[in-house]
Protein backbone atom coordinates (compact mmCIF):
# COMPACT_ATOMS: atom_id res chain seq x y z
CA UNK A 1 0.00 0.00 0.00
CA UNK A 2 1.21 3.55 -0.82
CA UNK A 3 2.28 5.33 2.10
CA UNK A 4 0.24 7.98 3.15
CA UNK A 5 1.19 11.15 4.03
CA UNK A 6 -1.13 13.22 6.61
CA UNK A 7 -1.37 16.88 7.62
CA UNK A 8 -1.70 17.23 11.43
CA UNK A 9 -3.38 20.27 12.92
CA UNK A 10 -3.45 20.72 16.63
CA UNK A 11 -6.30 22.92 17.90
CA UNK A 12 -7.06 25.38 20.40
CA UNK A 13 -10.50 26.54 18.78
CA UNK A 14 -10.30 29.13 17.07
CA UNK A 15 -6.85 28.68 16.04
CA UNK A 16 -4.57 25.95 15.04
CA UNK A 17 -1.56 26.45 17.06
CA UNK A 18 2.20 24.54 17.23
CA UNK A 19 2.90 23.36 20.53
CA UNK A 20 6.82 21.94 22.01
CA UNK A 21 6.29 18.74 23.82
CA UNK A 22 2.77 19.72 23.53
CA UNK A 23 3.04 23.06 25.50
CA UNK A 24 4.01 26.39 24.88
CA UNK A 25 1.20 27.11 22.07
CA UNK A 26 1.95 29.55 19.20
CA UNK A 27 -1.40 30.88 16.76
CA UNK A 28 -0.43 29.19 13.46
CA UNK A 29 -4.42 30.01 11.66
CA UNK A 30 -7.40 28.57 11.31
CA UNK A 31 -8.24 25.13 10.93
CA UNK A 32 -10.78 25.67 7.89
CA UNK A 33 -8.09 27.62 6.03
CA UNK A 34 -4.94 25.17 6.80
CA UNK A 35 -6.70 22.18 5.80
CA UNK A 36 -8.18 23.19 2.18
CA UNK A 37 -4.12 24.69 1.81
CA UNK A 38 -2.97 20.95 3.11
CA UNK A 39 -5.73 19.27 1.07
CA UNK A 40 -4.81 21.76 -2.08
CA UNK A 41 -1.29 20.24 -1.95
CA UNK A 42 -2.54 16.97 -2.42
CA UNK A 43 -2.79 15.59 1.75
CA UNK A 44 -4.39 12.12 1.90
CA UNK A 45 -6.04 12.93 5.03
CA UNK A 46 -6.63 15.92 7.49
CA UNK A 47 -6.27 15.06 11.29
CA UNK A 48 -7.87 17.38 13.35
CA UNK A 49 -7.08 17.41 17.25
CA UNK A 50 -9.24 19.80 19.13
CA UNK A 51 -5.64 19.76 22.32
CA UNK A 52 -7.75 20.86 25.02
CA UNK A 53 -11.09 19.86 25.13
CA UNK A 54 -10.23 16.59 28.06
CA UNK A 55 -7.76 18.74 29.55
CA UNK A 56 -10.27 21.30 30.47
CA UNK A 57 -13.52 19.18 30.14
CA UNK A 58 -15.38 21.15 28.03
CA UNK A 59 -17.86 20.35 25.15
CA UNK A 60 -16.47 19.34 21.49
CA UNK A 61 -16.69 22.77 18.84
CA UNK A 62 -18.53 21.29 16.50
CA UNK A 63 -18.69 23.95 14.43
CA UNK A 64 -15.18 24.53 13.27
CA UNK A 65 -15.02 21.13 12.62
CA UNK A 66 -17.93 21.41 9.82
CA UNK A 67 -16.09 24.37 8.79
CA UNK A 68 -12.82 22.74 8.46
CA UNK A 69 -14.81 19.82 6.36
CA UNK A 70 -16.99 21.94 3.81
CA UNK A 71 -14.15 21.41 1.35
CA UNK A 72 -12.06 18.49 1.59
CA UNK A 73 -12.71 16.00 -0.38
CA UNK A 74 -9.94 13.59 1.94
CA UNK A 75 -10.62 11.50 4.96
CA UNK A 76 -11.13 13.71 8.06
CA UNK A 77 -9.86 12.59 11.32
CA UNK A 78 -11.53 14.56 14.37
CA UNK A 79 -10.37 13.85 17.90
CA UNK A 80 -10.32 15.57 21.17
CA UNK A 81 -12.62 15.56 24.03
CA UNK A 82 -14.35 12.04 23.01
CA UNK A 83 -16.35 10.71 25.66
CA UNK A 84 -19.39 8.63 24.87
CA UNK A 85 -21.01 7.13 21.56
CA UNK A 86 -22.98 10.41 20.92
CA UNK A 87 -19.96 12.25 20.33
CA UNK A 88 -18.79 9.48 17.80
CA UNK A 89 -22.14 10.14 16.15
CA UNK A 90 -22.36 13.86 16.07
CA UNK A 91 -18.83 14.61 14.83
CA UNK A 92 -19.87 12.06 11.89
CA UNK A 93 -22.42 14.21 11.66
CA UNK A 94 -20.60 17.28 11.04
CA UNK A 95 -17.88 15.76 8.85
CA UNK A 96 -15.58 13.49 10.28
CA UNK A 97 -14.83 10.44 8.65
CA UNK A 98 -12.58 8.66 11.74
CA UNK A 99 -13.09 9.65 15.38
CA UNK A 100 -9.34 9.88 17.48
CA UNK A 101 -9.93 8.74 21.11
CA UNK A 102 -7.46 9.48 23.68
CA UNK A 103 -8.16 10.41 27.51
CA UNK A 104 -11.33 8.75 28.07
CA UNK A 105 -10.88 5.32 26.66
CA UNK A 106 -7.25 5.25 28.34
CA UNK A 107 -7.92 6.90 31.88
CA UNK A 108 -11.77 5.75 32.38
CA UNK A 109 -13.16 3.14 29.74
CA UNK A 110 -11.30 1.41 27.41
CA UNK A 111 -14.60 -0.34 26.62
CA UNK A 112 -16.09 2.63 24.38
CA UNK A 113 -13.32 1.85 21.53
CA UNK A 114 -15.15 -2.05 21.66
CA UNK A 115 -18.41 -0.26 21.49
CA UNK A 116 -17.52 2.17 18.84
CA UNK A 117 -16.17 0.09 16.57
CA UNK A 118 -19.31 -2.40 16.67
CA UNK A 119 -21.47 0.34 16.24
CA UNK A 120 -19.92 2.70 13.54
CA UNK A 121 -16.97 -0.16 12.41
CA UNK A 122 -13.52 -0.45 13.20
CA UNK A 123 -12.05 1.72 9.83
CA UNK A 124 -13.73 4.86 11.95
CA UNK A 125 -12.40 4.37 15.35
CA UNK A 126 -8.75 5.56 15.71
CA UNK A 127 -6.67 5.11 19.39
CA UNK A 128 -4.45 8.22 19.64
CA UNK A 129 -1.34 7.17 22.19
CA UNK A 130 0.30 10.13 23.66
CA UNK A 131 3.64 8.13 24.24
CA UNK A 132 6.64 9.45 27.14
CA UNK A 133 10.02 7.51 27.61
CA UNK A 134 10.28 6.29 31.02
CA UNK A 135 13.44 4.00 31.73
CA UNK A 136 13.38 2.75 28.63
CA UNK A 137 9.93 1.96 27.95
CA UNK A 138 7.29 4.16 26.93
CA UNK A 139 4.14 5.15 29.19
CA UNK A 140 1.25 6.18 27.64
CA UNK A 141 0.19 9.59 28.80
CA UNK A 142 -3.37 11.77 28.10
CA UNK A 143 -4.51 15.37 28.72
CA UNK A 144 -1.45 16.89 25.93
CA UNK A 145 0.86 14.48 27.85
CA UNK A 146 0.41 15.52 31.32
CA UNK A 147 -1.29 12.83 33.01
CA UNK A 148 0.16 9.96 33.67
CA UNK A 149 -1.77 6.47 32.86
CA UNK A 150 1.07 3.70 34.38
CA UNK A 151 0.17 1.26 31.00
CA UNK A 152 2.65 0.42 28.68
CA UNK A 153 2.41 2.04 25.50
CA UNK A 154 2.63 -1.70 23.53
CA UNK A 155 0.41 -3.41 26.39
CA UNK A 156 -2.25 -0.81 24.90
CA UNK A 157 -1.03 -1.02 21.11
CA UNK A 158 -1.75 -5.05 21.74
CA UNK A 159 -5.16 -3.87 23.77
CA UNK A 160 -6.89 -1.67 22.03
CA UNK A 161 -6.25 -3.72 18.59
CA UNK A 162 -8.12 -6.34 20.60
CA UNK A 163 -11.02 -4.17 21.39
CA UNK A 164 -11.61 -3.34 17.43
CA UNK A 165 -9.79 -0.04 17.07
CA UNK A 166 -8.89 0.28 12.92
CA UNK A 167 -5.93 2.48 13.69
CA UNK A 168 -3.29 3.70 15.91
CA UNK A 169 -1.71 7.20 15.87
CA UNK A 170 1.57 6.98 17.81
CA UNK A 171 3.15 10.61 19.24
CA UNK A 172 5.83 10.96 21.50
CA UNK A 173 5.82 14.10 23.82
CA UNK A 174 9.27 13.50 23.70
CA UNK A 175 10.00 14.66 20.45
CA UNK A 176 6.63 16.73 19.59
CA UNK A 177 7.38 20.21 17.57
CA UNK A 178 11.46 19.64 18.44
CA UNK A 179 12.05 19.20 14.54
CA UNK A 180 15.01 16.81 15.45
CA UNK A 181 13.27 13.68 14.02
CA UNK A 182 10.75 11.23 15.17
CA UNK A 183 11.63 8.61 18.22
CA UNK A 184 12.33 5.80 15.49
CA UNK A 185 12.77 3.07 18.70
CA UNK A 186 9.04 3.87 19.96
CA UNK A 187 7.76 4.08 15.61
CA UNK A 188 9.70 0.44 14.84
CA UNK A 189 8.05 -0.88 18.61
CA UNK A 190 4.55 -0.05 17.50
CA UNK A 191 4.44 -0.52 14.28
CA UNK A 192 6.00 -3.70 15.03
CA UNK A 193 3.48 -4.68 17.56
CA UNK A 194 0.37 -3.73 15.43
CA UNK A 195 -1.82 -5.55 12.62
CA UNK A 196 -3.35 -2.66 11.82
CA UNK A 197 -2.32 0.51 10.59
CA UNK A 198 -0.21 2.96 12.30
CA UNK A 199 0.57 6.66 11.44
CA UNK A 200 3.45 8.04 13.18
CA UNK A 201 3.49 11.66 14.42
CA UNK A 202 6.20 13.89 16.41
CA UNK A 203 9.26 15.27 15.65
CA UNK A 204 9.70 15.58 11.45
CA UNK A 205 12.15 18.32 11.04
CA UNK A 206 12.96 17.81 7.53
CA UNK A 207 12.27 15.47 4.61
CA UNK A 208 15.22 13.04 5.82
CA UNK A 209 13.40 12.63 9.33
CA UNK A 210 10.36 11.69 7.71
CA UNK A 211 12.38 9.20 4.70
CA UNK A 212 14.25 7.96 8.15
CA UNK A 213 10.68 6.87 10.18
CA UNK A 214 9.42 5.82 6.90
CA UNK A 215 12.19 3.45 5.86
CA UNK A 216 13.38 1.89 9.01
CA UNK A 217 9.87 1.15 10.69
CA UNK A 218 7.19 1.08 7.93
CA UNK A 219 4.35 2.63 9.05
CA UNK A 220 0.62 3.02 7.06
CA UNK A 221 1.25 6.88 7.48
CA UNK A 222 3.09 9.99 8.64
CA UNK A 223 1.41 12.77 10.06
CA UNK A 224 3.33 15.79 10.02
CA UNK A 225 2.68 19.64 11.03
CA UNK A 226 5.06 21.89 11.95
CA UNK A 227 6.80 21.49 8.47
CA UNK A 228 4.06 22.23 6.71
CA UNK A 229 2.99 25.21 9.27
CA UNK A 230 6.18 27.00 8.99
CA UNK A 231 6.21 26.66 5.30
CA UNK A 232 9.78 24.72 5.28
CA UNK A 233 8.00 22.44 2.48
CA UNK A 234 4.77 21.39 1.11
CA UNK A 235 2.93 18.49 1.11
CA UNK A 236 3.71 18.22 -2.62
CA UNK A 237 7.26 19.06 -2.11
CA UNK A 238 7.12 16.28 0.64
CA UNK A 239 5.54 13.60 -1.96
CA UNK A 240 8.02 14.21 -4.32
CA UNK A 241 11.29 13.57 -2.57
CA UNK A 242 9.88 10.33 -1.34
CA UNK A 243 8.98 9.22 -4.47
CA UNK A 244 12.82 10.38 -5.59
CA UNK A 245 13.92 7.86 -2.70
CA UNK A 246 11.77 4.62 -3.38
CA UNK A 247 8.86 5.22 -1.45
CA UNK A 248 5.65 4.71 -2.86
CA UNK A 249 2.88 7.42 -2.13
CA UNK A 250 -0.28 8.18 -3.63
CA UNK A 251 -0.53 10.60 -6.73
Amino acid sequence: MPLRVIAKLDIKPPYVVKPVHFEGLRKMGTPAELAKKYYSQGADEIIYIDIVASLYKREIVYPFIEKTAEELFIPLGVGGGVRCLDDFSTLFHHGADKVLINTYALQENPGLISEAAQVFGSQSVVVNIEAKRNKGSWECYSDCGRIRSKRSVIDWVLEVQERGAGEIIIQSVDSDGRKRGFDIDLCYEVVGNSNIPVVVASGAGSHKDVLEVVSRCRPSGVAVSSLLHYEKTTITALKSYLKEQGVEVTE
